[in-house]
Formats: C-alpha cells, structure tokens, sequence
C-alpha cells in the first residue's frame, strides 16, 4: 500500500529515490531487514512512477484523440 507522502511524491522524485534504493541493493552490505526494506520502498516507488506514467499515458492519448477527432470534422 502507497503512503500519502508517496502520492505527493513527484515522478522524478520518485524516480530519482528508486534509482538511489537499486544504487544501494546493488552495492550490498546491507543486512537482510535492510535489503528487505530496502526493496519493499523501491516497490513502492515503482508503482508511483507506474501511475505518474500511466496518467501522462492517458492524457497523451486524450489529446490525439481530440487532435483525430478535429481533423475527421475539418475533412468533412
């Protein structure tokens, strides 16, 4: 489950703390519970930038189909 902070997290915020989080599993040294944490925050991470990509997803596609949709009515 996503945390408040986390839905006022910005995609590059959020980007930027998970690219951080795999920095240091990848670096190891850290114990288990670390590492478990450590994963289960950039899991979360993952999904707020999952959302904030999905909804610039979905506006993108909005604004093509407003833009297909006035150049159908211009041709006709």
């Amino acid at each position: 489950m996503t945390s408040k902070v986390d839905e006022a997290l910005g995609y590059e915020q959020a980007r930027d703390e998970l690219i951080d989080v795999v920095r240091r599993l990848e670096a190891g040294g850290t114990t288990l519970e670390e590492s478990l944490a450590l994963w289960e925050r950039g899991e979360e991470l993952a999904k707020v930038c999952r959302r904030w990509l999905e909804g610039a997803r979905a506006r993108l596609d909005a604004a093509l189909a407003e833009e297909e949709e006035a150049d159908g009515a211009e041709a006709e």
